[in-house]
């Protein structure tokens, strides 16, 4: 489980769920009203340089074993990893826990990499939300003071993991809800609209930069509160003016676009099932076991992230963090049913030295995508 210090955060399996719901935005309909804003372009520009920032998500968390905890240790050889291999001259700095983040986010500054911290404690009250963004918000404000390049982001998708804003205990439950439409649209979009303005409010009181929130790509957010437009985009075309014509709309507010998450599976076929390429598991074996016939295929997922790294060049976006680097407890196996690497979304593989050991070590290996990436960032470093 993801455990914040305050108590008990999101397991892996409901951020999963958390993707597949970018689908039920869809359902649920516009979720915020809001209305072109006046341009606040940090580092506006007018001639042609491509992204400014090529990053990855690196997300916190305590794990589900004792073996996947988190530690320093790790976390600092990844991020030296992300830097000096990957090439990426930033990082998406996600989930729960203030010292988690805070360290990995000093860490990455020490590093020189461009910080962008996004605080995603779930599922608790709302008032500890906006405590664990305030207090991790103070100490990028601290790094940035001191020189970092950082942004802030106040969280993302609010209507699915922050409670009463649409029914349900948990995100399983909230999607449910959606899906069944067993809600009321009008009271979800005002109680939605009034957490993303205290979640603004929370983070302009503490952090001195550029501010902005990961949506999904049907909300509908008033960015008039924020800087920076964030979006996590899974979509799927043929061609690549298809993409072209979906990312434009995002920036008719006149604000720089960053792409907060992007990827896709290492299996045939996983672009296509966009966000949900994950859905094929059933977790209630042990071990969880997946339910289709799936051919791994590292090359499919390295082709979708560079096809779309491409783009997002060509349109001079602000920035874009691939999604993302390790997940600890979804390890390779070389058997296809339990290979979980292969329904995930890293750019690395967890191996572990005995699967079928709860608490074996393990290690992670770069796939295809990885060495893609590197190579992509590393040529526009050079650049």
């Amino acid at each position: 489980m993801h455990r914040d210090e305050r108590g008990r955060g999101i397991s892996r399996n409901q951020f999963l769920a958390g993707a597949g719901a970018i689908g039920a935005a869809a359902a649920a309909g516009s979720l915020l009203s809001g209305a072109p804003a006046r341009a606040v372009a940090p580092g506006s520009r007018n001639e042609k340089r491509g992204l400014r920032h090529r990053g990855v998500c690196y997300t916190v968390g305590a794990g589900e074993t004792p073996a996947t905890a988190w530690s320093t240790a790790r976390m600092r050889a990844d991020v030296r990893a992300i830097a000096e291999d990957l090439h990426a001259t930033s990082i998406e700095v996600t989930g729960d826990g203030v010292e988690r983040l805070n360290a990995t986010a000093s860490e990455a500054a020490e590093r020189g990499l461009h910080v962008w911290l996004q605080p995603t404690l779930g599922d608790r009250p709302a008032h500890e939300i906006l405590d664990h963004l305030a207090e991790t918000g103070r100490h990028l404000e601290r790094l940035r003071r001191q020189g970092a390049r950082a942004d802030l982001s106040v969280g993302c998708e609010f209507w699915l993991f922050v409670p009463g804003i649409v029914p349900g205990d948990n995100a399983q439950e909230r999607i449910r809800n959606l899906m069944a439409g067993t809600y009321d649209p009008e009271l979800m979009m005002r109680r939605l609209d009034a957490f993303t303005r205290r979640a603004a409010a929370v983070g302009r009181s503490v952090f001195g930069g550029s501010l902005s929130y990961a949506a999904a790509q049907d909300d509908e957010v008033d960015w008039n509160l924020f800087d920076i437009v964030g979006i996590d985009y899974y979509s799927s075309y043929p061609n690549r003016a298809d993409h072209v014509r979906e990312l434009r709309k995002y920036l008719r507010w006149g604000k720089p676009l960053a792409i907060t998450e992007f990827g896709t599976c290492a299996y045939v076929g996983a672009p296509d099932a966009g966000g949900m390429g994950w859905d094929v598991v059933d977790y209630t074996q042990e071990p969880p076991r997946i339910k289709e016939d799936l051919v791994r295929s590292e090359r499919t997922q390295a082709a979708y992230l560079t096809e779309l790294l491409g783009i997002f060049e060509s349109l001079d976006l602000y920035a874009a963090m691939a999604f993302e680097f390790v997940t600890a407890d979804a390890p390779y196996c070389t058997d296809p049913h339990l290979d979980l690497d292969m329904v995930g979304y890293a750019i690395v593989k967890p191996v572990k030295d005995r699967f079928d050991d709860p608490e074996s070590d393990w290690h992670w290996e770069p796939k295809e995508a990885f060495h893609a990436l590197a190579q992509c960032y590393g040529r526009a470093r050079r650049g």
